[in-house]
């Protein structure tokens, strides 16, 4: 716990459970959520080939992590924190343009 908490700039044991939490959260959600978009547009678990079906799944439910992430950040009470990470990923992966037009 003390990794963490030196590494993440973290204070509290209270902290480090509702980081964890929120990761939880919306992991669970994200994946949740993308289902109906999938069907949606017409690609179902059942009918499509998983070499396509599981591939177009987890490029959709990127993005809904990335929104849930800050929002359940904000909600919990820890959106600096998770605000922060989500610009460090978004600059590593070369979209830091998004997290640029944000901080204006």
């Amino acid at each position: 716990m003390a990794n963490f908490k030196e590494r993440w700039n973290i204070k509290s044991d209270w902290q480090i459970f509702v980081i964890i939490l929120v990761f939880a959260i919306t992991g669970l959600s994200s994946s949740y959520i993308s289902k109906p978009f999938l069907a949606l547009i017409g690609i179902y678990k059942e009918t499509t080939s998983a070499w396509i079906y599981y591939p177009i799944y987890v490029v959709l439910i990127f993005p809904f992590y990335q929104i849930l992430l800050v929002l359940y950040g904000f909600l919990l009470g820890q959106f600096k924190f998770f605000w922060a990470f989500e610009k460090k990923l978004l600059r590593s992966i070369r979209l830091g343009f998004i997290a640029d037009y944000f901080e204006k």
